[in-house]
């Protein structure tokens, strides 16, 4: 089978990257030659290890042998990067981002284009609380979504390369505009993963001795919220900054529904708790039905 890409290069080859980098060595049907590119010459030393990349590289005119060039980084230095391969990107080659807060990315970075060269970004609704080149594995997209979210007007070619490239990776496509995108990413990732971190920050100021026991005896509700807590702390500030207003909203509607369920409990309104407990194992069971859980 003839590869999609002739050759693919990612830039920040950490859990995205090195996963899709495993997936297109694995199966041999992404790319024909796989470029990993980074600053960090700790983080090319292990890709170098891992045997993931045919070449790799801190140089961004590298950009030149790709015909994809895929942007792993924080949301925040999307851009920047965007800045430093486009200029050395071959006309009739796609540029493509996996970042979960879009804002003003797909304008600003479609408004900076060379004649030639198709935008067209993708977010994995995938991931785990590790990071690094050592924290991917092929299998990290199966089954899971990858939302596309092309700029208007984008080339339909372009868009149908990066939806088979998801594909191939095992992942179900969806495209969305830049607002349906942030405000559903808010709920389902954003808010949990902000909860996360302040639970977490609630049972480190409980006074010294709960403090202790609460960490001793953990359930499985509170180990289940450190989990993500260890994700990374400046890609998590970074996300909550670039999406600040959809998560503000989600938070405030949360708050208000948190609000709700307290006046419940306070009152004794067993039918109000017990229809909210209700609503959520809903939930829990239309995400297994939709293999999302």
């Amino acid at each position: 089978m003839t590869p999609l890409f002739k050759s693919l290069c990612v830039v920040g080859p950490g859990l995205i990257g090195s996963s899709v980098l495993r997936r297109a060595k694995e199966t041999g049907t992404i790319a024909g030659t796989l470029i990993a590119a980074d600053t960090s010459p700790r983080v090319l030393e292990r890709v170098r290890e891992l045997d993931i990349a045919d070449v790799i590289t801190s140089d961004p005119a590298v950009a030149a042998q790709a015909d994809c060039v895929m942007i792993c980084v924080p949301v925040g230095a999307v851009e920047d990067v965007a800045r430093q391969v486009l200029p050395y990107m071959k006309p009739g080659s796609i540029l493509t981002d996996v970042a979960s807060v879009r804002g003003q990315l797909g304008p600003t970075i479609h408004a900076i284009l060379p004649e030639g060269i198709s935008y067209i970004p993708g977010h994995p609704m995938a991931g785990t609380e590790h990071s690094g080149p050592d924290a991917g594995f092929s299998t990290l997209f199966e089954d899971r979504w990858a939302l596309l979210v092309p700029p208007e007007g984008s080339d339909p070619e372009a868009i149908a390369k990066i939806e088979a490239l998801w594909n191939l990776c095992g992942a179900r496509t969806k495209t969305l505009s830049d607002e349906q995108h942030d405000q559903i990413c808010a709920m389902v990732s954003h808010l949990p993963h902000l909860l996360a971190f302040t639970i977490c920050d609630t049972a480190d100021n409980l006074s010294d001795e709960i403090r202790a026991a609460v960490l001793d005896y953990a359930a499985s509700g509170f180990r289940d919220f450190t989990r993500i807590a260890a994700s990374d702390p400046v890609m998590w500030r970074d996300i909550f900054l670039a999406n600040r207003e959809a998560l503000l909203g989600t938070l405030d509607r949360f708050m208000a529904d948190t609000q709700a369920m307290a006046d419940a409990i306070r009152n004794g309104d067993e039918a109000a708790i017990t229809g909210r407990i209700e609503r959520g194992r809903a939930i829990r069971r239309t995400l297994i039905e939709n293999r999302q859980a």
